[in-house]
């Protein structure tokens, strides 16, 4: 098993308002990942937010894209996300996702 310190990167996202009301509002998500790094015994790097965007392939979003160039620096090493579609609705982006963060010996969680 792999001992290497886990730096999280935080990464939460809404699209609309009804997720908001479903209780996957920024702030509830922030708090619920942050109390899980704790848990986990992860340093949180930083809290990437994209709000009010689609996870659809093609979608640009900013913040996720900041998420990966500092896996690429070497900045954090770690993504920690509340549901998998808050990072990707694409089976390919997934793909995609997987492929990066192997390349660049990150994880997901």
């Amino acid at each position: 098993m792999n001992e290497e310190k886990k730096i999280a990167g935080i990464y939460i996202r809404v699209s609309t308002e009804d997720q908001v009301r479903d209780g996957f509002s920024l702030p509830e998500q922030e708090k619920r990942l942050r109390a899980m790094c704790e848990y986990k015994n992860y340093e949180v790097y930083k809290v990437y937010k994209d709000a009010g965007i689609s996870a659809k392939t093609g979608n640009h979003r900013p913040a996720f894209e900041e998420l990966l160039e500092d896996i690429k620096n070497k900045k954090c090493n770690t993504i920690v996300v509340l549901k998998l579609d808050r990072l990707t609705r694409s089976v390919y982006d997934m793909e995609h996702i997987i492929k990066f963060l192997d390349e660049n010996d990150a994880y997901l969680d």
